[in-house]
């Protein structure tokens, strides 16, 4: 009599990022990563069609394909065909620090330029993957907490003078109280709401300065009516222009991307439950922005970037499928094709814009100082580092016309404040690290004393 035959083992789970939701749940849930993420793709694009001087049209043409290209990006990463983007719960938006360069190539090169920068900026990231093991060792914490805040600093400028109407001019005071309310709503919007909401604050901060603008007569909303559909046009500035010093702002920063696309795949790794694998997935992640961002130069839009913005969001539900995030791409593309929408958007005040752009780009210098907290320095070196390279990077940015005078070369590397505050930091960081360090002597104060002192405490009197 033969035995019977062991009853099969149950299928293990699945793994909470591959787990599919039935569309019922999807469609709110995917909702809310869009309304957490869609201030960014809306205040970059009117930020660009304001400092190009774009058309009613144009500026609408321009949000459609920031949208599109966002919800692109969006399913690259959730879904990671062909080994771009690391399938994890990713939502892709234009880079604040990314905009700025390209927006700051475009002034002094012209907007066909900065599209070339974008596209020469995408291949190389695409062309360094293969060292990444090695690039991102140029970029340690010290070194990305003065880029970041140097970037922050050069993005606020940059959203002061849409405000204004332009760089140096004097700001209207219906102008500045209208991005002051735009501000005001955002802070009210972030202290009195929770959850998605909350995190939505610059989006309905905008909403409520577009209506104060409307009823106190501060500014007008003007939609445009043209076209009846907004579909994506390539080459919207001609023929793109390839110049590698106009493009050096942009080839940097594709580099410096690579530091904090491990950051955040880490992190979101962490957040799904995922042993993390920063040398399969980083790779993955920065292929698919180096993809979006080609696409985004071919179409004149500012480079894109893997976004943590939805990590919160994911936690705060406790869903981690990925089919969720490439939902909200779905989203976001139907939104880039929907010209009523697109219309909607383009007519919001360019004040409103500059004062939710002020909020959203300034939490980009305190990123920069957040990462300076992670460095020692109480360590004398490095404090020479960060002080010599923010020098180095906040003159052109206090002084703008402090290299005009010399050839154009100097101009391109020097008159960025990001591009010269990152190179003086790299180039530092090197020339210490390849010095002998002296041995510091030891702290004659007790144990006790001096870790209370390093902490940031004063010691007990």
């Amino acid at each position: 009599m033969t035995a019977p035959a062991p009853a099969p083992k149950p299928a293990p789970p699945p793994d909470p990022v591959d787990e599919r939701v039935p569309l019922r749940r999807l469609a709110p849930l995917a909702g809310q990563h869009v309304l957490a993420m869609v201030a960014a793709p809306v205040s970059t694009a009117f930020l660009t069609a304001d400092a190009l001087r774009l058309t009613g049209p144009q500026t609408a043409s321009l949000l459609s394909v920031t949208l599109l290209l966002c919800g692109a990006g969006t399913l690259l990463q959730s879904l990671g065909p062909w080994r771009i983007g690391a399938r994890l719960p990713f939502v892709m938006l234009p880079g604040g620090a990314a905009t700025a360069l390209f927006l700051q190539v475009a002034g002094e090169h012209g907007a066909a330029t900065a599209s070339g920068s974008v596209i020469l900026a995408a291949l190389l990231l695409l062309a360094v993957l293969p060292l990444y093991a090695r690039a991102v060792r140029l970029f340690p914490p010290l070194v990305m907490g003065v880029t970041v805040l140097l970037i922050g600093v050069s993005m606020v400028r940059v959203a002061a003078g849409l405000v204004t109407g332009g760089p140096g001019r004097p700001a209207a005071p219906s102008a500045l109280l209208l991005a002051a309310a735009t501000v005001g709503c955002v802070l009210l919007a972030y202290l009195l709401l929770r959850g998605v909401w909350r995190q939505s604050a610059v989006l309905l901060g905008m909403a409520g300065g577009t209506a104060l603008a409307a009823v106190t007569g501060l500014g007008s909303f003007t939609p445009p009516g043209e076209a009846a559909a907004a579909l994506p046009a390539p080459l919207p500035y001609g023929v793109p222009q390839f110049d590698l010093l106009a493009a050096l702002p942009l080839l940097v920063f594709s580099l410096t991307s690579l530091a904090e696309a491990t950051g955040q795949t880490v992190l979101n790794s962490e957040t799904v439950g995922r042993a993390a694998d920063p040398g399969r997935d980083v790779p993955r992640v920065a292929r698919a922005d180096a993809v979006a961002s080609l696409l985004a130069g071919v179409f004149g839009a500012a480079p894109l970037v893997t976004s943590s913005e939805n990590i919160g969001i994911s936690r705060l539900t406790g869903v981690r499928s990925r089919y969720v995030t490439a939902g909200a791409g779905v989203l976001l593309v139907l939104c880039g094709l929907l010209a009523p929408i697109s219309r909607l958007l383009a007519g919001i005040p360019p004040a409103v814009v500059g004062g939710s752009a002020l909020v959203v780009y300034a939490v980009i210098a305190v990123m920069g100082v957040q990462m300076l907290r992670r460095v020692d320095l109480d360590d004398r070196v490095n404090v020479m580092v960060a002080a010599t390279a923010l020098a180095a990077g906040l003159l052109p940015v206090l002084s703008p016309g402090l290299y005009d005078a010399f050839p154009g070369w100097v101009r391109g590397v020097l008159g960025s404040g990001v591009v010269a505050g990152a190179l003086t930091a790299v180039l530092l960081h090197g020339l210490f690290r390849l010095r002998p360090r002296a041995r510091t002597a030891p702290d004659p104060r007790p144990a006790a004393e001096a870790r209370t002192v390093s902490a940031g405490r004063p010691p007990d009197a």
